[in-house]
């Protein structure tokens, strides 16, 4: 199935716009995003702005047999895998958020967490875990907190625009969690 690249005018147009979520029942992870980028908003699919590298990190890190395509994403149910966002609304950057949005998306992921019961929940993004959970010190990695029985990891966020952490390096941290929810 082929899908069209949106044209610019649609992206700019994407702003507000939501992308729903990739979720079921007793998932191993639930990965959750800050907020859906334009692209996103525009496509209706989760990381799917190019040069994202959300999809090639989890088929590097062995999530995935083969790279999944953002518009192909309900196949992460397959794998017991999918995905949330903390804040619903697309922005052009993260940074457009509010920490108020950040703490009102918690209570909405917490929810959806203790609703479908994940094994983990991995939040791509630690400045945005340290502000909605009020942990300021925060490091990538497992956390000691947890909501319910679901275990929280806290992943490097996988956009493009984050210089800190390279493909090799983003899907290393992916592997640690992957092995982590194998267990």
């Amino acid at each position: 199935m082929t899908h069209r690249k949106p044209t610019r005018e649609e992206v700019v147009a994407a702003a507000g716009k939501r992308v729903p979520d990739v979720i079921a029942p007793g998932l191993r992870v639930l990965f959750c995003g800050i907020n859906p980028g334009l692209y996103s908003g525009a496509t209706g699919h989760h990381f799917s702005r190019p040069g994202n590298r959300f999809w090639p990190t989890l088929h590097r890190s062995g999530f995935t047999p083969v790279q999944i395509h953002p518009f192909d994403e309900r196949e992460l149910l397959d794998h017991g895998l999918g995905i949330t966002n903390f804040v619903e609304r697309a922005t052009a950057r993260a940074d457009q958020l509010d920490d108020g949005e950040l703490r009102a998306g918690l209570s909405r992921v917490e929810s959806k967490v203790r609703r479908f019961e994940p094994a983990w929940l991995a939040l791509c993004g630690v400045s945005a875990y340290r502000v909605a959970f009020e942990e300021s010190k925060a490091t990538i990695g497992p956390q000691q907190r947890t909501i319910g029985d679901t275990r929280l990891w806290v992943l490097p966020n996988p956009s493009g625009l984050n210089a800190h952490y390279q493909l090799n390096d983003l899907s290393e941290q992916f592997r640690r969690l992957r092995t982590a929810a194998a267990e």
